[in-house]
């Protein structure tokens, strides 16, 4: 039986981010019998917008909090899925209309001292203090009781995107947070920072891109960059070991993601894991994973604090996974690696003027990568006709392939691990007891095209002309040169059926999910894109009257990405073999892979009789001292568990969507409870608005 009650109170299940519950009501031998305990409707999916709730839960006290597809503050009773209170952030009197973007939210973050309980999360750009108890915002807490995360980014950063997925972390009576930023040229710097959780008062900030006189700074081939080059955000959340007041941050790339003329060097602090002293914000030590990153290979998802046995001895190590299917394993206190990494000689040879690839990249012998890490002709997928191999395979010899660091350029090349993992943001989990790491991977090959930018010349132009220049360095990356959209991207073709003028500019303005904003376009350039996208004849032989704002340098990047392209076939299936997306079980100890299975089913080939396909997963699994790995995640809308030793299917239930989500498991009244955000929305699923718990009948 487990503990009366047991909560879920941090996002990952605990601060060391390992996902991992005590509780053993749910065993090997019962798991078969779950059922459906309750379900929540939050009642704000947005269907036609495909609307996401991407929250990992917190349980505290019998309470859970979570979050909505349009990111409102929920608060239920834990044991029926009652509500108890909802906070709106749209509907604050503190928002200002139209200033709100929906970006996804992860989880979010609670704090107490005595009778003051707090919940902190982020909605659009701003931290909101709220009472846990009512769902009242704390007025007392930065201004009116929220904090603008474009503070304290430096000024020229206060009409870029500035929100944050994943929730903070609290040390002691600090909250610190990393962000999410545009991945473009005109991305605001991804500084860490501490705030006094009771006050909202700075506390610290940790530059990761370092200033004159700061370690690290000497590592950016031009000495200005710092005023200029932004990203290298800790986006995908934190780790901490709180007993000795460490922080562990992840970091992204630097902006622009695919050039890096603009951003010579090796470029610290972007691709690193950061061990940072919680109480001042100093720097511990770094370990960076990828030196002047020019793949996107953002790490995706906290580290996880874990013991390694080696040679008779237990060593404190932090685990990181990264998007290209490695888990660097390092001394927690020193950052040193604990199994050997080699710095391996790689392509520099770039057809991008400017662009100086680094000669080298780290990779570690052991653990065993969790991804294959090369596309092939032997990879073609053996369960298309003959016609679409054939077809598959010319296209192919067409691109650069076999490496995964392979310099943009503008011949497309194979990105394999794609552009979304390997690793992704729902992270592993990690079982203390056996010393078995437990992670889902993607392994879906994508294509990567750079084409010259469109240089602003002054010349004249109506609105449609210049709105495809705007088009072309604004928007292509994602929607695609012919505006079909590309991987995960929605198209936009006929959009002006869809939307009003006065709603793409709010989304233009705003944001929305993974689509940031662009508050940096004046008006007309907006609209000027409208005129385009929606192909309004009425404005588009407009004049367009370019402004007068100075333009930096650094933004105008000469190359341009074409898109997030998948390698489909000609029916849409992936060119590359299954599985498609995976669930490993690695032994830190040793490095070796102990289980490997497909996670998920495609139906087109289950439906065909073909084996299990695995399909691309977005969220992750926990793991239990019960014996079981519970992992949603999957295109195929299931809820499964594993066998953590041997990674034998026990249980799966069908979900109202698919739970694009990490699962939280918590106990109440000796009765344990497995819960999941229902938010479906991606991959083309529908979406929903649903959290689910299950538990054994009573």
């Amino acid at each position: 039986m487990p503990a009366a009650d047991a909560g879920w109170q941090v996002y990952g299940g605990s601060k060391r981010s390992d996902h991992y519950s005590t509780l053993t009501q749910i065993d090997t031998s019962n798991v078969k019998y779950l059922k459906t305990a309750w379900v929540y409707h939050t009642g704000d999916a947005d269907y036609a917008a495909h609307s996401q709730i991407q929250c990992n839960p917190i349980v505290v006290n019998g309470v859970l909090y979570g979050t909505t597809p349009r990111l409102k503050l929920i608060a239920l009773d834990a044991k029926t899925g009652q509500r108890k209170w909802v906070f709106d952030p749209v509907g604050n009197a503190n928002t200002s209309p139209g200033s709100f973007g929906t970006n996804n939210n992860r989880g979010v973050t609670y704090w107490e001292s005595g009778d003051d309980k707090r919940i902190l999360y982020v909605a659009g750009s701003n931290i909101y203090a709220i009472n846990a108890t009512d769902g009242q915002p704390i007025k007392s807490f930065g201004t009116d009781g929220k904090i603008d995360l474009h503070n304290d980014l430096g000024k020229y950063a206060q009409d870029l995107y500035v929100t944050a997925t994943t929730p903070g972390i609290i040390y002691k009576d600090t909250y610190i947070i990393g962000s999410r930023v545009n991945e473009t040229a005109d991305a605001a710097p991804g500084h860490i920072r501490a705030y006094d959780v009771r006050t909202g008062k700075l506390k610290w900030v940790f530059h990761t891109i370092p200033y004159p006189g700061e370690f690290g700074y000497n590592t950016w081939d031009d000495p200005q960059a710092y005023q200029h080059i932004g990203s290298a955000n800790s986006w995908a959340g934190f780790s901490m070991d709180e007993d000795k007041g460490v922080l562990f941050a992840p970091t992204g790339s630097a902006a622009y993601d695919f050039y890096g003329g603009k951003r010579l060097g090796a470029g610290l602090f972007a691709n690193c894991l950061l061990a940072i002293d919680a109480a001042t914000g100093k720097l511990i030590w770094h370990y960076q994973v990828i030196h002047h990153d020019i793949w996107d290979k953002d790490l995706p998802t906290a580290p996880v604090l874990v013991t390694v046995k080696q040679n008779g001895k237990d060593i404190d190590a932090i685990a990181q996974p990264t998007k290209h299917g490695f888990v660097f394993v390092l001394d927690r206190a020193t950052g040193k690696p604990l199994f050997p990494v080699k710095e391996t000689p790689v392509s520099t040879v770039s057809e991008l003027k400017g662009e100086k690839p680094w000669p080298t990249q780290p990779i570690p012998e052991l653990p065993v990568p969790f991804t294959r890490q090369h596309f092939t002709d032997k990879d073609i997928n053996p369960y298309l006709s003959a016609d679409s191999k054939e077809e598959i395979l010319k296209r192919l010899h067409t691109y650069r392939y076999g490496s995964m660091f392979l310099p943009p350029g503008k011949k497309p090349s194979v990105i394999f691990p794609g552009f979304d993992g390997g690793a992704e943001w729902g992270g592993p989990a990690y079982d203390p007891t056996t010393g078995l790491l437990y992670i889902n991977a993607n392994e879906m090959a994508w294509i990567m095209t750079m084409i010259d930018a469109q240089p602003f010349e002054p010349k004249a132009e109506n609105f449609r002309q210049a709105g495809e220049r705007l088009y072309t360095n604004n928007c292509m990356g994602c929607h695609g040169q012919d505006r079909k959209g590309t991987g995960n991207y929605p198209s936009l073709i006929n959009i002006g059926a869809k939307y009003k003028d006065d709603q793409i500019t709010s989304l233009l303005q705003n944001g929305r999910r993974m689509m940031p904003s662009f508050k940096q376009l004046d008006a007309q350039e907006r609209q000027a894109i409208i005129s385009f996208i929606t192909n309004n004849a009425s404005t588009g032989t407009n004049t367009f009257v370019p402004s007068n704002k100075a333009v930096d340098p650094y933004l105008n990047i000469p190359y341009q990405m074409t898109g997030y392209n998948k390698f489909l076939s000609q029916e849409k299936y992936p060119a590359i073999a299954p599985p498609w997306g995976t669930l490993n079980a690695i032994n830190l100890n040793t490095g070796k892979m102990i289980w490997r299975i497909p996670l998920g089913d495609d139906p087109d080939f289950a439906q065909k009789g073909r084996p299990a396909t695995g399909t691309e997963n977005y969220g992750g699994p926990v793991v239990t001292a019960g014996g079981l790995v519970f992992i949603a995640a999957t295109k195929d809308a299931k809820i499964r568990a594993f066998n953590k030793r041997n990674g034998k299917l026990v249980w799966e239930a069908d979900l109202p969507a698919s739970g694009f989500a990490t699962p939280s498991i918590y106990a109440i009244g000796g009765r344990q409870y497995l819960v999941i955000a229902c938010g479906g929305g991606k991959l083309g699923t529908k979406s929903d608005d649903a959290y689910v718990a299950f538990a054994l009948p009573k």
